[in-house]
């Protein structure tokens, strides 16, 4: 009997056939509708401008390598370390007022971004673009399962299909756009999230949860961390986001041309535009989410394998290179793809729906966390041991991953009271 999936009426899969993109979203609630266009428009008018940026800092602005790399930092910084409160505000005051804090919070600091000249006044637009992250990113989430109720998987497998849209083609605006001026992206982009604003607070119903925190916030923050079967769960799942992120860090420092690493990012997001619907259909019928979440890891967990393969028995020939490269990164693909619906879910299911937005939030800080440590040891293991050795590391740490959430799974700590059969 298939563990993994909900049936519902409305489900298009039901009959065999493969539904269109169009269909599966017109059978959620508007308010599902409504956010999978705005995760839409928040990456478009994100990636149209952020790839950018370095430049613009550095050729434009004429600025040294480490004030680009702290203005670059600070957003980061300013997104992954307040993901936490951005939570916790969304489950106190409402999902919707922090949404649209977040949006028309990133539409000033990328309205300054366009008129910034000095240090200061862009370590403040860079704070300013990383803080709305850390408020909408953990609040849609939220809405998104409490919306989306039983059919939650499905709806942040079609979620992420919106998601890999908006980084697919926010970059080749964001070029069209900076042939003529880095001012003009910009603008553009800070009048999109000024746009999505208006859409937001005209169109998306107030939600937040039945019953909303009304302690003390340290109070819900300890509730949140002695969560053992989540806490648990976090940091068995942060090693797999230092594996995801190689696609931006390990394997674009593997190719020789920027057309080639373009090749890179559109192979990746194609694979989940494509693929993601299908294979978490396919996934539902076969396995339980913890179950889905394991092959999703071994997937990832191999995906530097090709890599291993080029450094032992190829090495220095350009062809197999590329190959080895694209092949990395579809794996990798295909094992975000398979885990992601499945790892939103569990994080709401071992919530107990409540403080769902603050879950999400401590678990994007704590992923966060992993990527900097990851990419920090992943960096040194490039410059210091070149070869094999990074990417079977790399490996390593996708089975320890992997055997980590199967442990958590046989021992019944992903799996609440709530979703366990009753005894008979």
């Amino acid at each position: 009997m298939p563990g993994g999936g909900r049936s519902h009426p409305l489900d298009p899969l039901r009959h065999g056939g493969e539904a269109l993109m169009w269909r599966r979203l017109r059978s959620f609630d508007r308010s599902v509708q409504l956010l999978m266009v705005n995760q839409l428009t928040i990456n478009t008018g994100f990636y149209m401008l952020m790839p950018y940026l370095a430049g613009h800092l550095s050729d434009g602005l004429g600025m040294a390598a480490w004030s680009v790399g702290l203005i670059l930092g600070m957003r980061n910084l300013s997104q992954q370390g307040m993901f936490l409160i951005g939570g916790t505000l969304a489950d106190r005051l409402g999902y919707r007022p922090v949404i649209l804090a977040g949006c028309l919070l990133r539409t000033a600091g990328f309205a300054l971004l366009a008129f910034a000249a000095n240090l200061p006044a862009l370590l403040i637009a860079s704070a300013m673009t990383g803080f709305a992250g850390a408020l909408f990113n953990p609040a849609v989430r939220a809405y998104l399962a409490h919306d989306a109720g039983p059919r939650r998987v499905e709806a942040f497998a079609l979620f992420n299909v919106f998601y890999q849209v908006g980084i697919l083609i926010g970059p080749p605006i964001g070029l069209a756009l900076a042939v003529v001026d880095f001012r003009l992206v910009c603008l553009v982009a800070a009048g999109t999230f000024a746009l999505l604003t208006m859409l937001q607070y005209l169109a998306l119903p107030p939600c937040r949860t039945s019953t909303p925190p009304a302690g003390p916030v340290l109070a819900d923050w300890r509730a949140v961390i002695t969560n053992r079967p989540f806490m648990l769960f976090t940091l068995a799942m942060a090693g797999s986001y230092t594996l995801s992120f190689q696609v931006y860090l390990a394997l674009p420092l593997e190719l020789d041309s920027s057309a080639a690493v373009s090749v890179l990012f559109v192979v990746s997001a194609v694979v989940a535009v494509v693929g993601q619907v299908r294979v978490t259909d396919w996934a539902r019928r076969r396995w339980t989410g913890p179950q889905a979440i394991t092959r999703g890891l071994a997937c990832m967990a191999a995906a530097f394998l090709p890599l291993v393969v080029y450094g032992a028995l190829w090495p220095g020939s350009a062809p197999v290179r590329l190959a080895a490269v694209l092949a990395c990164a579809v794996l990798l693909a295909l094992g975000t793809v398979l885990a992601y619906p499945f790892e939103m879910d569990r994080i709401v299911a071992l919530s107990g729906d409540r403080m769902v937005a603050t879950h999400y939030g401590l678990y994007n800080m704590v992923a966060g966390i992993g990527i900097a440590l990851g990419n920090l040891v992943t960096g040194l293991l490039v410059d210091i041991v070149p070869g094999a050795v990074p990417w079977l590391l790399l490996t390593a740490l996708g089975l320890v991953c992997l055997s980590a959430v199967r442990t958590l799974d046989r021992r019944g700590l992903l799996t609440p009271p709530s979703e366990r059969p009753a005894l008979i």
